[in-house]
């Protein structure tokens, strides 16, 4: 049985700061994946404020989350009995070619009316796409499926918080 890599974008951020049910409920519900979320680092950037409702939030939050690249982030993978295993998608930080990738497919994704390319969405994809697998908690699904259609997956679900 495989589990899918959780990955969380700006709007599951918002809905745990702000305590939202279903997102809450996503979230708990994720604490025994063998992965723990993902966050890539400009989606945490985008939500944070330095607010003690935010920050005593979003530290709770982020105990149970990893933030690839970053020195003070929890592992990826949770211990187990035979030791700690490392995420090498966590692990590896994206190349030029990655990075411009990214940036062909803000052009080419075809996105619900009255959207415009966001970066970081296309980050979120990206990190959905490279971990194989994976499920995108998001607010705004319909950004996130042009992305990762436009990427070309096809192994990769949005779940609407």
């Amino acid at each position: 049985m495989s589990s899918r890599t959780p990955v969380y974008d700006t709007g599951m951020l918002i809905a745990l700061a702000a305590r939202k049910s279903k997102a809450v409920q996503m979230h708990r519900g994720l604490t025994r994946s063998p992965h723990r979320p993902v966050v890539p680092g400009p989606v945490l950037a985008q939500v944070w404020r330095p607010d003690p409702a935010t920050v005593h939030a979003m530290g709770a939050v982020l105990k149970e989350c990893t933030v690839p690249q970053a020195r003070s982030s929890v592992p990826a993978l949770r211990p187990t009995g035979a030791g700690q295993a490392e995420c090498i998608v966590c692990a590896t930080a994206p190349d030029i070619t990655d990075w411009r990738r990214i940036g062909a497919v803000l052009g080419v994704a075809v996105l619900p009316a009255k959207k415009r390319p966001d970066a970081v969405d296309a980050l979120v994809a990206w990190t959905a796409v490279k971990h194989r697998s994976a499920v995108v908690f998001t607010s705004d699904p319909g950004d996130i499926t042009a992305y990762v259609e436009a990427i070309g997956a096809d192994d990769v679900h949005v779940v609407a918080v």
